[in-house]
């Protein structure tokens, strides 16, 4: 496996036009080209990280909706969460298998805007639930009394039905600008799928409109949420603080603890992708950090909520060996 240069076939993908320029109609993810030797090891690194992310927050979502202790707030939206990660590796994953498996790494333009718009919708949505997860610890530590009146069933419902709608006008907004941009040069998107930074790279003209968009999105859709995640935990920790049992205090950290991991693991590789310099020494540093905020976050969310909290370790415990039971017969 060499990496993917420009040949006669790719070349053949751009339609020639009138002023003798070429406009892209197929772009190639040269993906992980550059490790040619490895290529077969990552396929099956790759496939056994995405039957574990099905499987991990598959059994999340299974016994959240068995077992009644579990039907509270809190595990209505880790319930949802564990489902949009499923969603979210989806986008990206299997086309990096395919791409590794047929050794091409072609895909089409309208392919390419389409896992565009979808990985856009999917990060604002996860963006958006990691702050509603946030509000309601904030509600159960900060204001007990009233929790059960304000994260009542129809408020969690609009709550994730918003997270979930906010997302989609500024994805299609923004990838329909990114895509209306004329594309004349290079067709080689130096990633494993169609993000924002290295297809805009391709782009021909000024781009700076798309830029100043892509800048007030994130702070709307990034930024904000971030804001109300941390101003939620300044409270809470100042609550939990003022606890006067010190079992009192172990128990609420412990309910906040793998949230906080999970939006950490989540915004620091997403922030240090998204805000750092434009170079193209940083192209191989951009598709390891990648990585983490869409292929290895969604892999640890299952452990860390497992792993971390009891009620959903003992729902397991409960639910795995009947689980078992009905896959040995």
């Amino acid at each position: 496996m060499q990496p993917r240069n420009l040949n006669p076939q790719a070349e053949s993908k751009l339609k020639i036009t009138e002023t003798n320029l070429t406009t892209i109609i197929e772009f190639i993810l040269l993906g992980f080209s550059d490790i040619p030797k490895f290529h077969w090891f990552l396929f099956g690194l790759f496939l056994l990280i995405y039957v574990i992310i099905l499987l991990g927050n598959g059994i999340i979502i299974l016994i959240i909706r068995v077992n009644p202790a579990l039907q509270t707030s809190m595990y209505f939206f880790l319930s949802n969460f564990s489902f949009l990660e499923i969603c979210y590796v989806t986008v990206t994953l299997p086309r990096m298998l395919m791409d590794l498996w047929t050794l091409k790494g072609t895909i089409s333009f309208f392919a390419c805007a389409t896992q565009m718009g979808f990985f856009l919708m999917l990060g604002a949505t996860e963006c958006f639930l990691l702050a509603v997860m946030a509000y309601d610890r904030y509600v159960a530590i900060c204001n007990p009394l009233h929790y059960p009146l304000i994260m009542n069933h129809k408020a969690c419902i609009q709550l994730v039905a918003g997270c979930w709608i906010n997302g989609i006008p500024v994805a299609i907004r923004l990838t329909y600008q990114i895509f209306s941009l004329p594309f004349c040069g290079s067709n080689q998107v130096n990633h494993f799928f169609c993000d924002i930074p290295p297809v805009l790279k391709l782009a021909c003209g000024d781009t700076f409109l798309n830029e100043m968009m892509i800048f007030i999105s994130n702070i709307l859709f990034v930024s904000v949420p971030f804001v109300l995640i941390l101003g939620s935990y300044s409270r809470i920790i100042s609550t939990i603080l003022k606890l006067s049992s010190n079992t009192g205090q172990i128990k609420a950290f412990s309910t906040c603890s793998s949230h906080l991991i999970v939006v950490v693991l989540f915004y620091g590789s997403a922030t240090i992708t998204y805000l750092k310099p434009k170079s193209n020494q940083y192209e191989g540093t951009d598709k390891l950090l990648s990585l983490f905020y869409t292929i290895l976050t969604p892999i640890f969310n299952p452990l860390i909520y497992s792993l971390r909290n009891k009620d959903v370790t003992e729902a397991l415990r409960k639910v795995l060996p009947k689980v078992l039971a009905l896959c040995g017969n």
